[in-house]
């Protein structure tokens, strides 16, 4: 239909009147992200015209004006006084209950104008009309303006954000809200607007149902979404979250539950007060007690991506590095001081870190705390307080030690990826270089973790690095460009011809002067890059002070262990195929190779160790095909009754 543009009279509310209390009550409102404040709403407010407020339509709040034919008006703001002019009792405020409504006053009969309001004014009105102030609840409006928190979407700066502005200033000469949380915009996974006609969306309720509430919560809490940018929705992110964090953390409380139970461990007063030796527990929860305090203050800042963030890095260390260095410490037999130890603090990482991601994730929480409740506990997570911190658990200087350890084992992970050297391929030696002695120290200290995470049987530790890479240098372009502009050339060539004496004295703080045709240059570690070249049958990695390298040589010991590891590998993943539960004793029967063969019988201790083997038998079989490091072996599991 051709649209047909016609000037009309309109109803205006005079905003350029007080447009400059608008802008510094604005001033006075936390953003989040703060951008927006003196950007796109800033700006928005600072070119603020007249608003047109009435609208040609049937549907709609009627103005509550009444003219007369020379141009006298009548305003009403209560229906009383209406009621009043018009003689007669109101019970309905809609258009065509009003618009047959005649005043008669001073000769002259009022008849009320055609036009209702835009219901962006009405939206603008919410804090007072929800309340119906002021006829009603006074006392109760007025201790809670304004608001202390909103929230809605970027569009929002030009709709209901401005109109609550307008009103505030208008009617209080105040701000309407004091903090707020501006949302970026859901796109469809093309970057276009999501379109029921074109159907570039995931179905809505399909999601729910697949992945759950908390899944695309937390999708759109650890997203730029709510830091007001535009997100482009897509499944895979659900599948990403589901995969990596919610699972891990329910698997987590699975594997408590089933050892707990396995044991006969309760969470007493006595049994979640045993001393924690352990440096893996002290570590954890003296990080749950950082993550009380990072979370708690990005909440107070209504930063909800910094408030996320944080407890989604605490869940990837909870489950990739504390449960799977723990893991022995549950398998265990008897009810060891130890095997206590990591059953206390398991359970109170878990509990109070559903407390703490309850806002978050509600539905997860809420089965981790009921799981986890006990009698005197209130029967909701949702009903608990916020943890508080306990600065008596807090040790910065062990969560400074086991990050360089992370460190560490987070690069020697990247060399073997890099280089496809599976982690269940024990190497002979770990080499770690740093000059720093309090690196030195920790590593020293904390070797066992290092060496059992990346399966590595020696570590060396050394302040040499040129004893394991070849060590040059470059110039820094980004640093030295401005500092030397036509001389960048020149002194760079001078750079690469700097010796190991000279890179040394860098690396330990020092300076080296470097000559070139208008004068000299003093360059200190900054100024330059550092290269390093791995030697023959070593791999290496470096980060900060500390450099590691993997030495890759292979012996005839290491290739059968290697050979047992994945064959383990293999038994445990048919045990869970198979649905065996978690102490159920098996017989092993295969077939392989000679050189599995043997492997198999070197390490037999360490497999049914590892499998709760109680017979391993080399034998024909029906059973499953295996590739183990390329040599095919059979294998075929059953339980066993060990009663009989």
């Amino acid at each position: 239909t051709p649209l047909i543009y016609k000037a009309i009279s309109t109803w205006f509310v005079n905003v350029e009147s007080i447009k400059d209390r608008m802008v510094s009550h604005n001033k006075t409102v936390h953003w989040v992200p703060t951008h927006i404040r003196d950007g796109r709403f800033g700006k928005w407010l600072g070119n603020a015209r007249d608003w047109a407020i009435s609208r040609n339509r049937y549907w709609g709040t009627p103005l509550p004006i009444w003219r007369s034919e020379d141009g006298d008006i009548l305003c009403f703001g209560n229906v009383a006084d209406l009621e009043e002019a018009v003689g007669q009792k109101i019970t309905d405020l809609h258009k065509h209950f009003l618009d047959d409504l005649l005043i008669q006053q001073n000769g002259k009969t009022y008849r009320r104008i055609s036009e209702v309001l835009d219901c962006w004014f009405e939206s603008g009105a919410m804090p007072y009309a929800q309340q119906h102030y002021p006829f009603e609840n006074k006392e109760l409006f007025e201790e809670n303006f304004p608001a202390n928190f909103i929230c809605e979407g970027l569009d929002q700066t030009r709709g209901w954000f401005y109109t609550l502005v307008v009103h505030a200033a208008a009617l209080f000469d105040a701000p309407a809200f004091r903090n707020c949380i501006v949302n970026g915009l859901i796109l469809a996974e093309d970057g276009k607007k999501m379109s029921k006609r074109l159907k570039n969306y995931p179905d809505p309720v399909e999601m729910l149902d697949r992945y759950g509430a908390d899944a695309i919560r937390l999708y759109m809490l650890n997203s730029v979404a709510v830091q007001g940018e535009s997100l482009r929705f897509s499944e895979q992110g659900l599948v990403e979250v589901t995969r990596s964090v919610l699972l891990p953390l329910w698997n987590s409380l699975s594997f408590l539950s089933t050892y707990a139970e396995i044991d006969g461990w309760e969470p007493t007063e006595a049994n979640l007060a045993v001393e924690k030796n352990n440096p893996l527990d002290r570590w954890i929860l003296s990080h749950l007690q950082g993550l009380i305090t990072e979370v708690h203050s990005a909440m107070d800042l209504y930063e909800l991506n910094k408030a996320s963030a944080p407890f989604v890095d605490f869940i990837n260390l909870l489950t990739n590095w504390y449960l799977r260095r723990s893991r022995r410490r549950f398998w265990k037999d008897g009810r060891g001081q130890d095997k206590m130890s990591a059953y206390a603090t398991l359970f109170l990482v878990l509990r109070g870190l559903s407390k703490i991601i309850a806002s978050f994730v509600p539905y997860v929480a809420e089965g981790i705390y009921e799981a986890l409740r006990r009698e005197d506990d209130p029967i909701s997570v949702h009903l608990d307080y916020f943890p508080v911190v306990d600065e008596k658990s807090r040790d910065l200087g062990l969560e400074a030690r086991m990050d360089l350890v992370l460190t560490a084992v987070n690069m020697g992970r990247a060399l073997r990826a890099k280089h496809q050297l599976k982690i269940r391929q024990p190497l002979q030696r770990l080499f770690l270089i740093t000059r720093d002695p309090e690196a030195q120290r920790i590593l020293n200290e904390l070797d066992a973790l290092l060496l059992d995470e990346l399966n590595i049987k020696e570590l060396v530790l050394t302040e040499n690095e040129e004893d394991l890479v070849g060590l040059s240098a470059q110039a820094n372009f980004r640093v030295l460009g401005k500092r030397l502009g036509k001389h960048m050339k020149e002194v760079a060539d001078h750079i690469k011809t700097l010796d190991l004496q000279d890179i040394r004295s860098l690396q330990d703080g020092g300076s080296v002067t470097l000559r070139h045709t208008d004068g000299e240059v003093t360059l200190t570690v900054e100024d330059v890059l550092i290269q390093r070249s791995q030697r023959e049958g070593l791999l290496v990695e470096s980060s900060g002070n500390v450099t590691i390298a993997l030495d890759t040589e292979l012996n005839a010991s290491l290739i059968k262990e290697g050979l047992a590891r994945e064959f383990v590998n293999k038994v445990q993943h048919m045990r869970k195929e198979q649905d065996f539960a978690v102490m159920d004793r098996i017989l092993i029967r295969y077939k392989s190779s000679n050189i599995v063969g043997e492997a198999l019988n070197a390490f037999q201790d360490f497999i049914c160790t590892e499998t709760l083997c109680e017979k391993l038998i080399l034998e024909e079989n029906l059973g499953s095909d295996w590739d183990i490091n390329g040599e095919i072996c059979t294998i075929k599991i059953e339980r066993m009754n060990l009663s009989t």
